[in-house]
């Protein structure tokens, strides 16, 4: 007779219907937990209160039978940030008040002085009361051996130290992003004293966490320099059930591929200076970009004449932007253009490395994201300011296109070492880590 599971309390504020890139770490955890001894229980915003900026349907799918989901109030400055700006509440929710379909004005800049000076560590910070007061009943009534806290938004870490310091359950912090958060922080107009009581709360509370876990090497070197806190790395990765399900779209010319959020700081101008310098060299291609696109990257489009050949699709299902991914003759994959862009490793990356397509990744060669393009033979990374590296990347993807042999990505077989089940086992053997660290008395 089997040992009975382990109960873990999984607390994410991003949930399906919820859709976009931050839900599927934990929903792929919360999926394979089971086979590993683990019950997962999650802790979730109801969708009445949620701020979630896409949604889709699609992805509870992925939600194992029977798994218990508490979903809870919240108070959303997004609301009241949408009335403010007199628009509609979901056209006002983005990344740290930051829109992508209009040029900032005076309410948009003060909004955005609230938000990066008042609400830390950030927006959902609102959601943390009803959060704690739902899991301390659950841990009173049903009680859970472990906890694991996903952010961003970072404020879900709350719940986890506050559970540790009133029932001394072992918590599992799993950052996928850094704390703070670099990518953004740079667009918000933070004071010096913003930045350091987030500094100062981000260092008390993940001090208090039992384990710590990042998704790349840089980035939890940064934070171990920041924190002088140790950190275990789980990379994302891609679900295989995904892949399979989706079958390639049949797409127009020589197509570009984008899927995803594209805001301002992974604008691929580099991109945009090649496809416009030259156009009848490359009068086959076609940009798709499948997601929400900032309106400075519009502008710049129409401003190269680049309008009738870069086709913008509104956020899709996460199937059908895998669908994107399978049909496309090069993926693109910018990051971010700011300080520690070595470190990031965007979600994405790891379902195009398992598209089996080639990858154009823009950002800083030699950083994290360049090394899975690499280690997989996906791809690289060129510098943004590498224009004859990008444009020769083209023309040999073109040359093999316009031959009738489209060059390959990476196989099934260099892509499998970011598979979601292999990960969730990591996930699993640090959960029991910390619990039986927590009751040495503890016998298996």
């Amino acid at each position: 007779m089997s040992a009975p599971r382990r109960r873990v309390l999984l607390i994410t504020y991003y949930w399906p219907p919820s859709g976009g890139s931050g839900v599927q770490r934990t929903l792929k955890f919360c999926k394979y937990l089971r086979a590993l001894g683990w019950e997962p229980v999650v802790l979730t915003v109801g969708e009445r209160w949620a701020a979630w900026p896409d949604l889709d349907e699609e992805l509870a799918r992925d939600v194992p039978q029977g798994v218990t989901v508490i979903r809870t109030r919240s108070w959303d400055p997004y609301a009241t940030y949408a009335r403010f700006l007199g628009v509609r509440r979901k056209d006002a929710v983005g990344t740290g008040f930051l829109a992508r379909d209009r040029v900032p004005g005076l309410r948009e800049r003060i909004a955005r002085w609230v938000r990066a000076n008042i609400f830390l560590p950030d927006a959902r910070v609102g959601w943390v009361p009803f959060a704690l007061a739902a899991a301390m009943r659950l841990q009173r009534t049903q009680p859970v051996d472990a906890v694991l806290t996903s952010g961003p938004p970072h404020s879900a870490h709350l719940v986890g130290r506050a559970l540790k310091a009133r029932f001394s359950l072992p918590w599992l912090a799993d950052l996928r992003d850094a704390w703070p958060d670099m990518s953004y922080m740079a667009d918000l107009p933070a004071g010096v004293m913003a930045r350091d009581v987030e500094s100062i709360l981000a260092q008390r509370t993940l001090e208090a966490a039992s384990t710590r876990v990042t998704v790349s090497r840089d980035v939890a070197s940064w934070m171990a320099r920041r924190t002088h806190l140790p950190y275990e790395i789980i990379p994302n990765g891609f679900d295989p059930d995904d892949m399979e399900r989706a079958a390639p779209m049949t797409l127009p010319g020589f197509s570009i591929v984008h899927t995803g959020n594209l805001g301002p700081a992974r604008n691929p101008t580099p991109l945009w200076d090649v496809l416009c310098a030259e156009p009848d060299l490359f009068k086959d291609v076609r940009v798709l970009l499948v997601g929400n696109v900032d309106r400075g990257i519009y502008d710049d489009i129409v401003r190269r004449s680049l309008g009738s050949r870069v086709v913008q699709h509104a956020y899709v299902p996460h199937e059908e932007a895998i669908a994107y991914m399978k049909g496309a003759s090069l993926l693109l994959l910018p990051i971010n253009r700011v300080e520690q862009a070595a470190g990031i490793v965007t979600g994405k990356i790891y379902e195009y490395v398992a598209s089996g397509r080639p990858v154009l990744g823009l950002g800083e060669p030699g950083g994290e994201a360049d090394r899975v393009l690499r280690q997989s033979g996906a791809g690289r990374v060129y510098a943004y300011e590498d224009d004859e590296g990008i444009r020769a990347c083209l023309l040999h993807h073109m040359s093999a296109w316009r031959a009738g042999s489209l060059v390959g990505g990476a196989t099934r077989t260099d892509a499998s070492a970011w598979s979601r089940r292999s990960q969730t086992g990591h996930v699993a053997t640090l959960l029991n880590h910390i619990v039986d660290h927590s009751n040495p008395m503890h016998t298996s």
